[in-house]
Protein backbone atom coordinates (compact mmCIF):
# COMPACT_ATOMS: atom_id res chain seq x y z
CA UNK A 1 0.00 0.00 0.00
CA UNK A 2 1.25 3.27 -1.08
CA UNK A 3 2.21 5.38 1.74
CA UNK A 4 1.31 8.74 0.39
CA UNK A 5 -2.50 9.05 1.37
CA UNK A 6 -3.21 12.69 -0.21
CA UNK A 7 -0.97 13.86 -3.25
CA UNK A 8 -2.34 17.41 -4.61
CA UNK A 9 -0.36 18.84 -7.94
CA UNK A 10 -0.60 22.03 -9.41
CA UNK A 11 -4.39 22.37 -7.98
CA UNK A 12 -6.25 25.20 -8.97
CA UNK A 13 -9.76 25.89 -8.81
CA UNK A 14 -11.58 29.14 -10.77
CA UNK A 15 -15.04 30.48 -10.38
CA UNK A 16 -16.99 32.61 -12.67
CA UNK A 17 -18.54 35.53 -10.66
CA UNK A 18 -20.76 36.12 -13.92
CA UNK A 19 -20.56 39.63 -13.22
CA UNK A 20 -19.61 41.71 -16.83
CA UNK A 21 -17.84 44.77 -16.84
CA UNK A 22 -19.55 47.60 -18.57
CA UNK A 23 -17.61 51.08 -18.42
CA UNK A 24 -16.14 50.41 -15.15
CA UNK A 25 -19.31 49.08 -13.42
CA UNK A 26 -20.30 45.67 -13.02
CA UNK A 27 -23.91 44.59 -14.59
CA UNK A 28 -25.48 41.18 -14.24
CA UNK A 29 -26.89 39.09 -17.46
CA UNK A 30 -30.55 38.55 -17.66
CA UNK A 31 -32.06 34.72 -17.90
CA UNK A 32 -32.78 35.76 -21.57
CA UNK A 33 -29.26 36.69 -21.96
CA UNK A 34 -27.73 33.29 -20.30
CA UNK A 35 -29.83 31.36 -22.54
CA UNK A 36 -28.81 33.12 -25.77
CA UNK A 37 -25.50 32.50 -25.22
CA UNK A 38 -25.91 28.92 -23.93
CA UNK A 39 -27.69 28.39 -27.25
CA UNK A 40 -24.83 29.73 -29.11
CA UNK A 41 -22.33 28.01 -27.08
CA UNK A 42 -21.14 25.97 -29.76
CA UNK A 43 -21.15 28.59 -32.86
CA UNK A 44 -18.91 30.59 -30.16
CA UNK A 45 -16.56 27.64 -30.04
CA UNK A 46 -16.43 27.25 -33.68
CA UNK A 47 -15.62 31.17 -34.05
CA UNK A 48 -12.88 30.90 -30.99
CA UNK A 49 -11.05 28.20 -33.03
CA UNK A 50 -10.94 30.29 -36.26
CA UNK A 51 -10.16 33.98 -34.87
CA UNK A 52 -8.33 33.33 -31.18
CA UNK A 53 -6.94 36.28 -31.06
CA UNK A 54 -10.15 38.58 -31.16
CA UNK A 55 -11.77 38.54 -27.39
CA UNK A 56 -14.78 37.03 -26.98
CA UNK A 57 -17.39 38.30 -24.33
CA UNK A 58 -17.02 35.64 -21.88
CA UNK A 59 -13.88 36.88 -21.43
CA UNK A 60 -15.05 39.90 -19.61
CA UNK A 61 -16.77 37.26 -16.52
CA UNK A 62 -15.18 38.22 -13.39
CA UNK A 63 -13.35 35.15 -12.28
CA UNK A 64 -11.73 34.72 -9.32
CA UNK A 65 -9.10 31.89 -8.07
CA UNK A 66 -10.25 30.10 -4.95
CA UNK A 67 -7.19 28.06 -5.36
CA UNK A 68 -3.98 28.49 -7.39
CA UNK A 69 -0.53 26.04 -8.29
CA UNK A 70 -1.17 24.19 -5.40
CA UNK A 71 1.02 20.96 -4.61
CA UNK A 72 1.83 18.86 -1.41
CA UNK A 73 1.95 15.39 -0.05
CA UNK A 74 0.34 13.52 3.63
CA UNK A 75 2.01 10.53 4.66
CA UNK A 76 -0.20 7.87 5.41
CA UNK A 77 -0.90 7.92 9.58
CA UNK A 78 -0.38 12.38 9.68
CA UNK A 79 -2.49 15.22 11.35
CA UNK A 80 -2.38 17.79 9.25
CA UNK A 81 -3.65 21.91 10.03
CA UNK A 82 -5.14 24.19 7.61
CA UNK A 83 -4.74 27.41 8.55
CA UNK A 84 -5.50 31.16 6.78
CA UNK A 85 -8.06 33.67 6.59
CA UNK A 86 -11.49 33.35 5.30
CA UNK A 87 -11.71 33.10 1.45
CA UNK A 88 -8.03 31.53 1.51
CA UNK A 89 -8.90 28.34 -0.08
CA UNK A 90 -8.92 25.68 2.84
CA UNK A 91 -12.35 25.11 2.42
CA UNK A 92 -12.31 24.62 -1.10
CA UNK A 93 -9.18 22.61 -1.00
CA UNK A 94 -11.39 20.10 0.76
CA UNK A 95 -14.06 20.07 -1.20
CA UNK A 96 -12.18 19.07 -3.95
CA UNK A 97 -10.39 16.41 -2.27
CA UNK A 98 -13.49 14.95 -1.01
CA UNK A 99 -15.08 14.73 -5.16
CA UNK A 100 -18.01 17.38 -4.36
CA UNK A 101 -16.02 20.41 -6.97
CA UNK A 102 -14.33 19.25 -9.41
CA UNK A 103 -10.42 21.42 -9.90
CA UNK A 104 -9.97 23.93 -12.47
CA UNK A 105 -6.50 23.09 -13.09
CA UNK A 106 -4.19 20.06 -11.74
CA UNK A 107 -5.45 16.85 -9.61
CA UNK A 108 -5.84 15.48 -6.53
CA UNK A 109 -5.67 11.95 -5.57
CA UNK A 110 -6.72 10.26 -2.04
CA UNK A 111 -5.33 6.72 -1.41
CA UNK A 112 -7.93 5.13 1.08
CA UNK A 113 -11.43 5.02 1.80
CA UNK A 114 -12.38 8.66 2.52
CA UNK A 115 -14.79 10.51 5.15
CA UNK A 116 -15.50 14.21 5.40
CA UNK A 117 -17.15 16.07 7.53
CA UNK A 118 -17.31 19.50 5.70
CA UNK A 119 -20.58 20.88 6.57
CA UNK A 120 -23.60 19.92 9.38
CA UNK A 121 -25.06 17.04 8.01
CA UNK A 122 -23.26 16.22 4.86
CA UNK A 123 -24.12 12.98 3.08
CA UNK A 124 -27.14 12.36 5.20
CA UNK A 125 -30.47 11.95 3.64
CA UNK A 126 -33.19 14.07 5.57
CA UNK A 127 -35.96 11.24 5.20
CA UNK A 128 -33.70 8.39 6.77
CA UNK A 129 -33.68 8.43 10.27
CA UNK A 130 -30.46 8.00 12.05
CA UNK A 131 -30.20 4.95 12.30
CA UNK A 132 -30.88 4.58 8.56
CA UNK A 133 -28.31 7.15 7.76
CA UNK A 134 -25.08 5.50 10.01
CA UNK A 135 -25.84 1.91 7.67
CA UNK A 136 -26.33 4.11 4.51
CA UNK A 137 -22.83 6.24 5.46
CA UNK A 138 -21.45 2.95 6.06
CA UNK A 139 -22.68 0.96 2.79
CA UNK A 140 -21.51 4.00 0.40
CA UNK A 141 -17.84 3.32 2.36
CA UNK A 142 -18.14 -0.75 1.27
CA UNK A 143 -18.38 -1.81 5.20
CA UNK A 144 -21.01 -4.64 5.54
CA UNK A 145 -23.71 -4.96 7.54
CA UNK A 146 -22.18 -6.67 10.66
CA UNK A 147 -19.56 -4.38 10.03
CA UNK A 148 -21.37 -1.28 10.82
CA UNK A 149 -23.87 -3.03 13.61
CA UNK A 150 -20.58 -3.69 15.27
CA UNK A 151 -19.42 0.31 15.90
CA UNK A 152 -23.71 1.21 15.67
CA UNK A 153 -23.74 1.86 19.68
CA UNK A 154 -20.32 3.07 19.71
CA UNK A 155 -21.37 5.82 17.01
CA UNK A 156 -25.18 6.39 18.92
CA UNK A 157 -23.24 7.40 22.44
CA UNK A 158 -20.57 9.14 21.49
CA UNK A 159 -23.15 11.27 19.45
CA UNK A 160 -25.73 12.08 22.74
CA UNK A 161 -28.63 11.09 20.33
CA UNK A 162 -29.92 7.30 21.49
CA UNK A 163 -34.01 8.61 22.05
CA UNK A 164 -33.79 10.52 18.81
CA UNK A 165 -31.80 7.85 16.44
CA UNK A 166 -35.28 6.27 14.79
CA UNK A 167 -36.22 9.45 14.59
CA UNK A 168 -35.64 11.35 10.45
CA UNK A 169 -32.71 13.73 10.74
CA UNK A 170 -34.80 16.77 8.89
CA UNK A 171 -36.04 16.59 12.25
CA UNK A 172 -32.73 17.12 14.18
CA UNK A 173 -31.62 20.34 15.88
CA UNK A 174 -28.17 21.58 14.18
CA UNK A 175 -26.04 20.12 17.03
CA UNK A 176 -28.16 16.84 17.07
CA UNK A 177 -26.99 16.86 13.04
CA UNK A 178 -23.36 18.09 13.82
CA UNK A 179 -23.05 15.22 17.07
CA UNK A 180 -23.80 12.34 14.82
CA UNK A 181 -22.00 13.31 11.73
CA UNK A 182 -19.21 13.53 13.41
CA UNK A 183 -19.64 10.15 15.17
CA UNK A 184 -20.35 8.79 11.79
CA UNK A 185 -17.43 9.91 10.09
CA UNK A 186 -15.03 9.43 13.20
CA UNK A 187 -15.90 5.97 14.00
CA UNK A 188 -16.67 4.13 10.57
CA UNK A 189 -13.84 2.34 8.51
CA UNK A 190 -12.59 5.43 6.88
CA UNK A 191 -8.64 5.55 6.02
CA UNK A 192 -9.19 9.36 5.38
CA UNK A 193 -10.61 12.09 7.29
CA UNK A 194 -11.37 15.66 6.34
CA UNK A 195 -12.64 17.74 9.24
CA UNK A 196 -13.61 22.03 8.54
CA UNK A 197 -13.98 23.99 11.13
CA UNK A 198 -17.97 22.99 11.41
CA UNK A 199 -16.70 21.40 15.15
CA UNK A 200 -16.88 25.31 15.66
CA UNK A 201 -20.67 25.30 15.63
CA UNK A 202 -20.67 22.93 18.70
CA UNK A 203 -20.56 23.75 22.34
CA UNK A 204 -16.68 23.60 24.23
CA UNK A 205 -17.60 20.04 25.15
CA UNK A 206 -18.33 18.61 22.41
CA UNK A 207 -15.39 20.45 20.42
CA UNK A 208 -12.96 19.28 23.49
CA UNK A 209 -14.58 15.42 22.60
CA UNK A 210 -14.36 15.66 19.16
CA UNK A 211 -10.43 16.48 19.24
CA UNK A 212 -10.33 14.04 22.11
CA UNK A 213 -11.40 11.40 19.67
CA UNK A 214 -9.18 12.75 16.56
CA UNK A 215 -6.10 12.14 18.41
CA UNK A 216 -7.21 8.31 19.43
CA UNK A 217 -7.99 8.26 15.78
CA UNK A 218 -4.89 9.51 14.38
CA UNK A 219 -3.60 6.18 16.81
CA UNK A 220 -5.01 3.67 14.62
CA UNK A 221 -2.98 4.99 11.46
CA UNK A 222 -5.55 7.31 9.74
CA UNK A 223 -5.32 10.52 8.62
CA UNK A 224 -6.76 13.75 9.22
CA UNK A 225 -6.39 16.79 7.02
CA UNK A 226 -8.18 19.85 9.81
CA UNK A 227 -9.35 23.12 9.08
CA UNK A 228 -9.48 25.28 11.87
CA UNK A 229 -9.13 28.96 12.92
CA UNK A 230 -7.88 28.13 16.72
CA UNK A 231 -4.27 28.15 16.40
CA UNK A 232 -3.93 26.34 20.10
CA UNK A 233 -6.11 23.40 18.82
CA UNK A 234 -3.69 22.98 15.63
CA UNK A 235 -0.61 23.35 17.55
CA UNK A 236 -1.93 20.63 20.20
CA UNK A 237 -3.37 18.15 17.66
CA UNK A 238 -1.32 18.26 14.66
CA UNK A 239 2.57 17.77 14.13
CA UNK A 240 2.78 19.85 10.47
CA UNK A 241 0.58 22.42 9.30
CA UNK A 242 -0.15 24.24 6.23
CA UNK A 243 -0.83 28.14 5.48
CA UNK A 244 -3.30 29.23 2.64
CA UNK A 245 -3.08 32.84 1.59
CA UNK A 246 -5.53 33.92 -1.14
CA UNK A 247 -5.87 30.64 -3.03
CA UNK A 248 -1.96 30.03 -2.58
CA UNK A 249 -0.50 27.31 -0.57
CA UNK A 250 2.62 30.38 1.53
CA UNK A 251 3.89 27.67 4.30
CA UNK A 252 4.13 24.15 5.03
CA UNK A 253 6.26 23.04 8.45
CA UNK A 254 5.85 22.36 11.76
CA UNK A 255 3.05 24.02 13.19
CA UNK A 256 4.99 26.50 15.50
CA UNK A 257 7.10 27.77 12.49
CA UNK A 258 3.86 28.09 10.05
CA UNK A 259 1.56 29.61 12.79
CA UNK A 260 4.54 32.06 13.33
CA UNK A 261 4.37 33.22 9.55
CA UNK A 262 0.98 33.18 9.05
CA UNK A 263 0.71 35.91 12.00
CA UNK A 264 4.02 37.92 10.91
CA UNK A 265 4.13 37.78 7.70
CA UNK A 266 0.10 37.84 5.97
CA UNK A 267 -1.39 40.35 8.41
CA UNK A 268 -1.29 43.81 8.88
CA UNK A 269 -1.87 46.35 11.23
CA UNK A 270 -4.03 49.06 10.04
CA UNK A 271 -7.04 47.55 7.58
CA UNK A 272 -9.41 49.49 5.88
CA UNK A 273 -12.49 47.99 3.86
CA UNK A 274 -15.34 49.40 1.47
CA UNK A 275 -18.70 49.81 2.99
CA UNK A 276 -20.51 46.75 2.20
CA UNK A 277 -24.24 47.97 0.73
CA UNK A 278 -26.00 45.13 2.36
CA UNK A 279 -24.30 44.75 6.17
CA UNK A 280 -22.56 46.55 8.61
CA UNK A 281 -19.42 47.28 8.00
CA UNK A 282 -16.36 48.54 10.18
CA UNK A 283 -13.68 50.60 7.71
CA UNK A 284 -11.03 51.82 9.12
CA UNK A 285 -9.26 49.76 12.41
CA UNK A 286 -5.80 50.81 13.87
CA UNK A 287 -3.84 49.81 17.30
CA UNK A 288 -1.30 51.73 19.05
CA UNK A 289 0.61 51.35 22.08
CA UNK A 290 1.75 53.95 23.96
CA UNK A 291 3.80 53.80 27.05
CA UNK A 292 1.28 50.83 28.88
CA UNK A 293 -1.91 51.64 27.16
CA UNK A 294 -2.99 49.86 23.90
CA UNK A 295 -5.24 51.93 22.02
CA UNK A 296 -8.13 50.46 19.42
CA UNK A 297 -10.20 52.50 17.20
CA UNK A 298 -12.44 51.98 14.73
CA UNK A 299 -14.60 53.23 12.31
CA UNK A 300 -18.11 52.16 11.32
CA UNK A 301 -20.76 52.23 8.34
CA UNK A 302 -24.15 49.89 8.44
CA UNK A 303 -26.99 50.54 5.84
CA UNK A 304 -29.82 50.45 8.34
CA UNK A 305 -29.16 51.76 12.05
CA UNK A 306 -27.78 49.64 14.61
CA UNK A 307 -29.76 49.69 17.91
CA UNK A 308 -27.58 50.59 19.28
CA UNK A 309 -24.08 49.74 17.98
CA UNK A 310 -21.73 46.61 19.54
CA UNK A 311 -18.03 46.57 19.05
CA UNK A 312 -16.26 44.25 20.59
CA UNK A 313 -12.91 42.15 20.36
CA UNK A 314 -10.66 39.36 21.28
CA UNK A 315 -7.03 39.72 21.88
CA UNK A 316 -5.26 36.27 21.30
CA UNK A 317 -1.28 35.16 21.41
CA UNK A 318 0.89 34.70 18.99
CA UNK A 319 -0.68 30.32 19.48
CA UNK A 320 -3.99 31.72 18.81
CA UNK A 321 -4.85 31.34 22.52
CA UNK A 322 -7.76 33.69 23.35
CA UNK A 323 -6.11 35.94 25.97
CA UNK A 324 -8.62 39.11 26.65
CA UNK A 325 -11.68 40.53 25.00
CA UNK A 326 -14.86 42.51 25.90
CA UNK A 327 -17.45 44.54 24.16
CA UNK A 328 -19.05 47.91 24.70
CA UNK A 329 -21.90 47.47 26.15
CA UNK A 330 -20.61 44.61 28.99
CA UNK A 331 -18.29 47.34 29.97
CA UNK A 332 -20.29 49.02 33.16
CA UNK A 333 -18.20 52.62 32.83
CA UNK A 334 -19.39 52.71 28.86
CA UNK A 335 -22.29 55.08 28.34
CA UNK A 336 -25.21 53.18 26.25
CA UNK A 337 -24.79 54.36 22.76
CA UNK A 338 -27.15 56.06 21.09
CA UNK A 339 -28.90 54.27 17.32
CA UNK A 340 -26.54 55.20 14.35
CA UNK A 341 -25.73 53.81 11.15
CA UNK A 342 -21.84 55.43 11.30
CA UNK A 343 -19.75 56.25 14.07
CA UNK A 344 -16.04 55.77 15.68
CA UNK A 345 -15.21 53.71 19.21
CA UNK A 346 -12.20 53.86 20.76
CA UNK A 347 -10.98 51.69 23.27
CA UNK A 348 -7.77 52.09 25.98
CA UNK A 349 -6.60 49.10 27.29
CA UNK A 350 -3.82 48.48 29.40
CA UNK A 351 -1.16 46.64 28.73
CA UNK A 352 1.35 46.91 31.66
CA UNK A 353 0.42 43.25 32.37
CA UNK A 354 1.03 41.33 29.16
CA UNK A 355 4.27 39.87 28.42
CA UNK A 356 6.34 40.52 25.37
CA UNK A 357 4.20 38.35 22.59
CA UNK A 358 2.49 39.24 19.19
CA UNK A 359 -0.81 39.65 19.75
CA UNK A 360 -3.61 39.36 17.90
CA UNK A 361 -6.95 41.36 18.21
CA UNK A 362 -9.96 39.92 16.14
CA UNK A 363 -13.07 42.48 15.73
CA UNK A 364 -16.52 42.06 15.30
CA UNK A 365 -19.59 44.51 15.07
CA UNK A 366 -23.35 44.39 15.35
CA UNK A 367 -26.02 45.31 17.45
CA UNK A 368 -28.16 44.19 20.26
CA UNK A 369 -31.59 42.92 18.68
CA UNK A 370 -29.48 41.06 15.48
CA UNK A 371 -26.75 38.85 15.19
CA UNK A 372 -23.36 40.20 15.27
CA UNK A 373 -21.67 40.87 11.65
CA UNK A 374 -18.01 39.85 12.59
CA UNK A 375 -15.45 40.73 10.28
CA UNK A 376 -12.25 38.64 9.79
CA UNK A 377 -10.26 41.47 10.59
CA UNK A 378 -7.00 41.09 12.63
CA UNK A 379 -4.54 43.97 14.03
CA UNK A 380 -1.09 42.97 15.56
CA UNK A 381 -0.18 44.31 18.77
CA UNK A 382 3.55 44.11 19.72
CA UNK A 383 4.19 44.45 22.91
CA UNK A 384 7.56 43.94 23.24
CA UNK A 385 8.26 46.09 26.36
CA UNK A 386 5.37 45.17 28.06
CA UNK A 387 6.63 44.06 31.92
CA UNK A 388 6.89 40.32 33.01
CA UNK A 389 10.38 40.13 33.21
CA UNK A 390 10.16 37.91 29.93
CA UNK A 391 9.17 34.82 31.10
CA UNK A 392 8.53 32.35 28.25
CA UNK A 393 4.76 33.31 27.53
CA UNK A 394 4.60 29.48 26.39
CA UNK A 395 4.95 28.00 29.79
CA UNK A 396 3.95 31.28 32.18
CA UNK A 397 0.84 32.40 30.28
CA UNK A 398 0.91 36.11 28.64
CA UNK A 399 -0.05 38.40 31.82
CA UNK A 400 1.66 39.09 34.69
CA UNK A 401 0.54 40.45 37.89
CA UNK A 402 2.54 42.06 40.60
CA UNK A 403 2.46 39.55 43.46
CA UNK A 404 2.63 40.04 46.72
CA UNK A 405 6.04 37.47 48.58
CA UNK A 406 6.90 37.02 51.56
CA UNK A 407 10.28 34.67 52.64
CA UNK A 408 11.85 33.89 55.87
CA UNK A 409 14.85 32.01 56.99
CA UNK A 410 14.74 29.41 59.97
CA UNK A 411 17.22 27.24 61.86
CA UNK A 412 16.78 23.71 61.01
CA UNK A 413 15.77 21.99 64.03
CA UNK A 414 18.59 19.99 65.85
CA UNK A 415 21.34 21.00 63.74
CA UNK A 416 23.71 24.35 64.46
CA UNK A 417 24.82 27.05 61.67
CA UNK A 418 28.22 26.89 60.53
Amino acid sequence: MSEIAIRVRDLGKQYHIGALQQNGRFTYKSLRESLAKAASAPFRIVRSMIERDRSREDDSDRTIWALKDVSFEVKRGDIVGLIGRNGAGKSTLLKVLARITEPTTGRAEIHGRLGSLLEVGTGFHPELTGRENIYLNGSILGMKHAQISSRFDEIVAFAEVEQFIDTPVKHFSSGMYLRLAFAVAAHLDTEVLLVDEVLAVGDYRFQEKCLGKMRDVATTGRTILYVSHSMSSIQTLCKRAIAFSEGRLIADSNPQDVIAEYIGGNLGNIHTEPPDPTRPTITKAAVTLKEETLLLSIEFESPFALTPPVFGFVMHNSLGTPVFGTENIAEPTFPPPEPASAGRFEVAIPAGNFRPDRYLISLWLGDRFTDYYEREMILQANLNNAVGGGLPTDRNGNIYLQTDWRYEVRKPKGRSQA
